[in-house]
């Protein structure tokens, strides 16, 4: 089957890398998103396993258009009973990019009313909509006259992994703090320290990778577990299989934050991944850190100005800059932010930079290269 893997800008290609060690086949990337075909063992792999991905999607139509009308004439050739029965609920996802539509929500409609009517000329009964918790999740995707309509397999976005009970007022998204952590380099054999931690995401991502835990092993369903042709004894062997394979990890992880109430939330949150063990958790300013082991990976999340109300930011990350530069010596830095400018103040010259965004804030990914010599640690 054709199947669509989407994610964050900037992450394109870290998850195609991750759906081919998952057994994808014809991977190939695209903007936000990864097409590739497999099964539905593969199918429910990827929704349980995929740390880069927001959601997996099956393709039941592609087809071309030339009017607003042809969108819902081609609907109509579907065979919507291969999905849904006439008790059942649906919602549609609309992501229109095209001049044949100038509102998002008509084409929305028009899906909508095509499966309707599918139904009601061959049952005389149809499917009702359902926004809130649909049986099924139909994503449209119109490109300029390009319609692809798709079984949304994940229903509930996977950055949603299940494990966190408690956020700080600006959360970093799970499917990018996972994405940072591919992008930088990092594996078990190194230490790694979030001075500002927050809730704990990034900590808890990386224990999750150290350990092999599947994110998906927090989530309470998947889309798919409601469709119609749903293979429970299926699932259950992906689950078996994937869990089989759980570590108990050597990797040293220390996390840290200045508010006591964002360490409450990140031990709580740490604790639900059952990471207790293997993250190391304390109240601490950033300026009194110091690595515990040589070759760390420092990863730093500051605060945003359009997120939070942070007076002095240049003065933060001038501090930033000068606690690495005199605590951090032989260690690799990473920093996210929206800040810009803010981020001259670091003063060091970044080796890699990547673009991605967290939420809707356009935000820039540094890394800097504090070391000298090769590194002595290596593991995959």
């Amino acid at each position: 089957m054709k199947l669509i893997a989407k994610t964050l800008y900037g992450l394109e290609e870290v998850l195609a890398k991750e759906l081919e060690s998952l057994g994808a086949e014809y991977v190939q990337s695209v903007n936000r998103a990864v097409l590739f075909e497999g099964d539905s063992y593969l199918l429910y792999k990827v929704n349980y396993c995929s740390r880069i991905a927001l959601s997996v999607l099956v393709t039941v139509a592609e087809f071309r258009i030339g009017s607003s009308g042809d969108l819902y004439k081609n609907c109509l050739n579907i065979e919507w009973d291969k999905y849904l029965d006439c008790k059942d609920t649906f919602s549609v996802v609309p992501v229109v990019s095209s001049k044949i539509f100038s509102h998002t929500g008509y084409a929305g409609l028009l899906l909508k009313d095509s499966v309707a009517d599918w139904f009601r000329t061959r049952y005389g009964k149809r499917p009702s909509i359902n926004r809130d918790y649909p049986k099924l999740v139909l994503n449209l995707h119109i490109s300029n006259d390009i319609v692809t309509v798709s079984l949304d397999s994940s229903a509930i976005p996977l950055f949603k992994r299940g494990y966190r009970s408690g956020q700080a007022f600006a959360p970093l998204n799970e499917v990018l703090a996972a994405g940072m952590i591919k992008l930088s380099g990092w594996n078990p054999g190194f230490s790694l320290i979030d001075p500002m931690c927050g809730s704990g995401t990034i900590p808890v991502e990386a224990g999750l990778i150290a350990s092999g835990t599947a994110p998906g092993k927090f989530r309470s369903s998947f889309g798919f577990q409601l469709w119609k042709d749903f293979d429970v004894e299926l699932f259950d062997k992906v689950v078996k299989d994937v869990d089989s394979q759980i570590i108990s990890s050597s990797a040293k992880i220390y996390a840290s934050d200045i508010s006591e109430e964002a360490v409450r939330q990140a031990r709580n949150n740490i604790l639900n991944a059952g990471l207790s063990d293997l993250i190391m958790l304390q109240v601490a300013d950033f300026k009194n850190l110091r690595p515990m082991e040589e070759d760390s990976f420092v990863f730093i999340n500051p605060p945003y100005g359009k997120r939070i109300k942070t007076p002095g930011i240049d003065k933060l990350y001038s501090m930033i800059g000068t606690t690495l530069k005199h605590n951090f010596a032989g260690n690799t830095a990473l920093i996210i932010t929206s800040e810009k400018e803010a981020l001259n103040h670091i003063g060091l010259k970044p080796k890699e930079k990547y673009l991605l965004y967290n939420g809707a804030l356009e935000c820039t990914f540094v890394k800097y290269e504090m070391y000298s010599g090769t590194r002595k640690k290596s593991k995959d």
